[in-house]
């Protein structure tokens, strides 16, 4: 296993690297990720890897991650070594692809050791939350879930996965880890005392809280709550601010970012809201600096082994809202943890295990950690 984040994304870059990891003289494939700015050189890496008989696999996040920094130039290669192929589904959107998922994941468990699951959804795949439900009832706890949505910050549909030869929307990735810890997820925001709940509510769409409109309801609690007065001309100025939390039974707090408003008044997130979910409204500007400590404390404890890099997704939405406080966030992080080499993506939607039970769960706002050896 090994990472390198390449400051250009050309194919002698890509063919030069590709060679000196074929001198370690074992199979592998590539993982690669791209700043969206560097789409068109994913159809230029998809040409190397197969003159030089390489599997591929990869996704487009808006940005790429390198220290306290971020990226619109380059490209992040991780070699996977003794792991199966990766399988791109597509039309994920259109069905459920939970038998296509679970033959993957039986087909290459072995009966000895843990393995971890890495999935990479289109971020405008709208049933996310769902199909995790769907996969955890098919599978359980017989692997380590973690994830990340790729795509763009216009949610646009664009291609944003892709393999060998495809590069494609509408589609999910998966990665089979074998002896892989998996990932820690934290978004570190406090829970305020009042409580609301989604009474009405389609998909990613709120369409009544406490039985009136959803649109009437938030902007009432953000003026009593913040002080904060709301309309449809603001309002996705403020709401990255003010994301919604949903109240499990564990304690666990699931955060949906709401992204646009419907002509009818709902209100559009990140991400599922079941219908009847107990609602808190998150204020993010305070307390999400204990993320990074947490992120770090859970890394700690038995996750990281000595030598590994941190790959690192980072929710574009935080982003948004933390502004330039992001850059000392993960400075924070690198300095709690010991890393010394830390590397990832902004990410649209990050998928982690319940605290208790290792449920998958879709979330928003997060950090995500994944201890990556660095051979």
């Amino acid at each position: 296993m090994a990472m390198k984040l390449l400051q250009q994304a050309d194919a002698r870059e890509f063919a030069a690297l590709i060679d000196e990891w074929r001198g370690a003289d074992q199979a592998f494939h590539v993982l690669a990720f791209f700043p969206e700015p560097e789409s068109a050189q994913v159809a230029v890496l998809q040409a190397v890897c197969r003159e030089s008989g390489i599997p591929l696999a990869g996704a487009v996040f808006p940005e790429l991650i390198d220290g306290a920094t971020t990226l619109k130039h380059g490209a992040l290669l991780l070699r996977v070594d003794q792991a199966p192929p990766p399988l791109l589904i597509e039309g994920v959107g259109k069905g459920a692809a939970t038998e296509q998922i679970a033959g993957y994941v039986e087909d290459h468990l072995g009966e000895d050791g843990e393995a971890a699951l890495f999935c990479l959804f289109d971020a405008l795949v709208p049933t996310i939350a769902t199909q995790l439900d769907a996969l955890y009832l098919r599978l359980a706890d017989r692997v380590r879930y973690f994830g990340v949505n790729a795509g763009n910050e216009r949610f646009v549909s664009a291609p944003c996965l892709f393999d060998s030869e495809r590069f494609v929307a509408d589609a999910l990735l998966l990665q089979l880890l074998p002896d892989h810890p998996g990932a820690c997820l934290e978004h570190g925001y406090a829970v305020p005392n009042r409580f609301i709940t989604a009474t009405s509510a389609q998909g990613n769409r709120i369409v009544q809280i406490d039985w009136q409109p959803a649109l009437e309801v938030y902007r009432e609690v953000m003026a009593l709550q913040y002080g904060v007065t709301i309309d449809r001309d603001n309002f996705y100025a403020h709401a990255v601010h003010f994301p919604f939390g949903i109240l499990r039974a564990d304690g666990e707090v699931l955060v949906r970012i709401p992204v646009a408003l419907d002509e009818a008044g709902g209100i559009v997130c990140v991400g599922e809201i079941p219908p009847n979910s107990v609602l808190a409204l998150l204020d993010a500007r305070a307390g999400s600096g204990e993320a990074a400590a947490a992120l770090a404390g859970n890394l700690a404890d038995g996750k990281m082994r000595p030598g590994d890099a941190l790959l690192l997704f980072y929710c574009a939405g935080r982003r948004m809202h933390i502004g330039a406080g992001m850059a000392d966030e993960l400075r924070d992080l690198m300095q709690r943890s010991g890393v010394e080499k830390l590397v990832g993506a902004l990410s649209l939607g990050e998928i982690g295990e319940s605290r208790s039970g290792g449920y998958p769960l879709f979330h928003n706002a997060t950090l995500v950690g994944v201890p990556w050896p660095n051979c």
